[in-house]
């Protein structure tokens, strides 16, 4: 039984607390303070009167629920069934609950976007607010169209490449499915077993999913050829840490769950590559997926690896950037090899 609850300690026994889970874990403080808050986050969402209806996906998922990558996530990725933010629209659409065609998008879309505001504003944010009020923990919310932050005073001095905010990315274009239940816990209790502090039940989105959902972004980013690179070369990151897990081999030999991802995207996340044609989320995953940046692209995306690795998002004993790039370029290898 644990003595006490995090968040009933003072200030100077909270650093306390988290100095020496930091010593234990080879992780900085500040880093551990912005996992509770995310942990937090996510418990007072799932918690909610909606949250059977929210499905949690993206790197911190990798790291909170399957233990699959080893860097710090800090910003949450939280999808909200289509099924219940548009059941007029999806309303004899099959499983996927994707439009039939390019007009119907573009109509789901537009009403989405007009939606999704709304509720986040009128719905996640309030639970939020009331679960300050209950815990007697401080931090500011707002919103920011599909996007929240939950703002904390840190504890600590040293955050600088993170934020002391926890930014929670809302969609609403797609069922968040295949998905399972997850419990996500602080990175500090493994650390400090006298101390409770925050867990909770989530659905999460399949890791073999994610894969497909980050190398399809990876491609989009080496095709489209653009020169801003900030915050993205977790992405690369992450997928050799799938492949490291086993996930990416899965993911690979599931050819529906791969075609679902490029079906999905073609409808809803067109882009175009760097000569203005349409990029081809399906050829991408049958055959020609790009995962290694040229160019000027490569120095973009590897001075972004530099930056998580000196604020110590990345653990230290990583490979460094170039021997990630060939892990891609191996992943690619492999994913295109494989039968549509």
């Amino acid at each position: 039984m644990n003595d006490v609850v995090f968040n009933e300690l003072s200030a100077k026994e909270k650093r306390d607390a988290l100095r020496i889970a930091a010593s234990r874990s080879g992780r900085r403080a500040h880093l551990l303070e912005k996992d509770i808050w995310v942990v937090w986050t996510l418990s007072a969402l799932f918690e909610g009167p909606f949250g059977e209806s929210l499905t949690f996906k993206g790197g911190t998922s990798l790291s909170k629920a399957y233990r699959a990558i080893r860097r710090f996530s800090e910003d949450l990725d939280i999808t909200y069934d289509i099924r219940r933010m548009a059941p007029d629209l999806v309303a004899g659409s099959d499983d996927e609950a994707i439009p039939g065609n390019r007009s119907q998008e573009n109509s789901w879309t537009r009403e989405i976007r007009k939606r999704l505001p709304l509720w986040v504003k009128d719905h996640a944010m309030p639970v939020l607010e009331s679960n300050l009020d209950e815990t007697g923990v401080s931090a500011h919310i707002r919103v920011e169209g599909e996007s929240l932050y939950v703002s904390y005073d840190p504890l600590f001095d040293e955050y600088g490449f993170v934020k002391p905010e926890v930014m929670v990315e809302f969609g609403a274009r797609s069922t968040g499915e295949p998905r399972e239940e997850h419990v996500i816990e602080c990175d500090a209790a493994d650390y400090l077993t006298e101390v409770t502090f925050p867990s909770c039940h989530t659905f999460v989105m399949l890791a073999e999913r994610t894969f497909w959902e980050k190398a399809t972004a990876v491609h989009v980013f080496c095709r489209r050829q653009r020169s801003r690179g900030e915050r993205l070369s977790r992405h690369w990151y992450d997928l050799v840490r799938l492949d490291d897990a086993g996930f990416a081999e899965k993911a690979l030999a599931d050819r529906d769950l791969a075609i679902m991802v490029a079906r999905h995207k073609s409808l809803f996340f067109r882009e175009k590559d760097k000569t203005g044609n349409w990029i081809d989320y399906h050829q991408a995953v049958s055959g020609q997926l790009q995962l290694t940046p040229q160019g000027e692209m490569y120095q973009v995306i590897a001075d972004d690896y530099a930056s998580m690795a000196d604020d110590g998002m990345i653990p230290d004993g990583e490979e460094g950037f170039d021997q990630l790039m060939e892990r891609c370029a191996d992943i690619a290898n492999r994913a295109n090899k494989t039968e549509c």
